[in-house]
């Protein structure tokens, strides 16, 4: 695999905001490159130890002052991308850490593309591609389950379970090379019962770790909970009582809800995500219909769905509207339970958004719900594909395998020939954690980074 230095622009010593910008009591600058150190002293520091911070009253490189910063050296190779790395951290702001990377470029460093910090880092072997997407993960992290999980890649837990998957497939193309190469050696041939035991044995755990992506995809999006019902049936209030904050507008106006309103609700044993929907009705309304087709959308995508009505015939109609509309599970919930409506004994949790009646039972009912229609939870040591690029990669590796034992079983294919299915699987799993030199893979990963990561 080829080093950061050996790639176009690999040479540059790059510079980027590493916090977030805008007001805030401090901003971090990074240099990483093999000028990191010069540029800093350009800048005013002297004295730089490793992983030591120092206090520098930071000039320009014309000696104009920029700011008393701190700076902290980290060494190559034990810095996170490899290279020299300098950190700078200045008060924050719009415009000290702007002049700073206008004094770090001046002095000779160059801005940093999105991802290229971490993308340095894969290069220079201080961490897979699974790892770099983890950091990207835990950036992103809108749940504390997929913070942990996050965590846990970052750790190396599904890079050394992909790897340990990888080995396996090179026994296996062991064992075929080892048959077709020595059939005469004093151990005898490989059975072929053996080769076929271990073929799906590896198959079974390719297939268990695919299938675990729908177990991440609800632990980083929340399980989807659609609140639907027709036009004043409490809805935005329901949400807003859920969620704890004021998210939705609420009036007595019918049809106020336009467009659908979500947010995640960070809790255990599950998120959840929740979304407040436009009235469910006719109209003539073009605004209001297309927000009701927004409605219809989501209630094609929910786990569960709450059926919102003020009485009993509000609720049966909402469900009969949504039943042929959502795979999800339909919880009815009379929305206004502190005004003791008419008709609204029936069947269903009765909840104020008023007053907070029944909000923890529709919490549980949701999570009851969950819980029956979904994936079971992971445990807390479970490894878990987080990305569609692993789910992929992991099914193609399947399917090659599946393609070898189809081969094996039947006999129609020469050994060397049916291999050549390992060999494919070998390397899809191979792409997953950058074993393999693919600038493509590189790209399509780090695209979606952002600069100063």
């Amino acid at each position: 695999m080829v080093t950061a230095r050996q790639l176009p622009g690999g040479d540059d010593t790059i510079v980027a905001l590493a916090t977030a910008a805008g007001r805030g009591a401090i901003a971090v600058i990074r240099l990483s490159g093999a000028r990191a150190i010069d540029i800093a002293r350009a800048l005013g520091a002297s004295g730089l130890q490793p992983r030591r911070a120092t206090r520098v009253a930071l000039r320009q490189p014309n000696g104009e002052p920029l700011d008393d910063a701190l700076i902290t050296w980290f060494a190559a190779p034990r810095s996170y991308t490899g290279d020299e790395v300098v950190e700078i951290a200045t008060h924050g702001g719009h415009v000290v850490p702007a002049l700073v990377l206008a004094a770090c470029v001046a002095a000779g460093a160059r801005p940093a593309t999105p991802g290229e910090f971490t993308r340095r880092a894969v290069l220079n072997g201080r961490m897979d591609l699974v790892q770099a997407e983890a950091v990207a993960d835990l950036i992103d992290a809108r749940t504390t389950a997929m913070h942990r999980q996050a965590l846990s890649q970052l750790d190396g837990g599904l890079s050394r379970r992909l790897l340990a998957l990888r080995d396996d497939v090179i026994h296996l193309e062991a064992l075929i090379a080892y048959d077709i190469d020595f059939p005469e050696e004093d151990d005898g041939p490989i059975a072929p019962a053996r080769i076929k035991k271990a073929a799906e044995s590896l198959r079974d755990a390719l297939r268990a770790l695919m299938h675990t992506a729908p177990q991440a995809a609800v632990l980083r999006d929340g399980v989807l909970v659609v609140i639907a019902g027709p036009p004043n049936a409490g809805k935005s209030s329901l949400f807003n009582a859920l969620l704890g904050e004021s998210r939705a507008l609420v009036t007595p106006i019918a049809g106020t809800t336009r467009d659908a309103i979500e947010s995640v609700l960070d809790r255990a044993p599950l998120p959840l995500r929740f979304v407040d929907t436009a009235g469910l009705r006719d109209t003539a309304d073009e605004i209001e219909r297309l927000g009701i087709e927004v409605s219809t959308r989501y209630l094609g995508q929910a786990q569960v769905v709450l059926a919102c009505g003020a009485c009993a015939a509000d609720i049966e109609a909402t469900t009969s509207v949504i039943a042929s509309r959502t795979d999800g599970i339909v919880i009815p919930v009379f929305t206004k339970a502190d005004l003791d409506s008419p008709g609204a004994d029936g069947p269903g949790l009765r909840v104020s958004a008023e007053t907070g009646q029944g909000l923890q039972d529709v919490l549980e009912a949701i999570d009851r719900a969950a819980m029956a229609g979904l994936v079971a939870l992971p445990a807390g040591d479970d490894v878990l594909v987080t990305r569609e690029r692993h789910r992929a990669g992991l099914a193609t590796a399947y399917e090659e395998l599946s393609e070898f034992l189809l081969a094996w079983e039947s006999g129609a294919l020469p050994a060397p020939v049916a291999a050549v299915h390992l060999y494919a699987a070998r390397e899809s799993l191979s792409d997953l954690i950058g074993v393999v030199d693919t600038e493509d893979v590189l790209d399509r990963v780090f695209r979606e980074f952002c600069i100063g990561k």
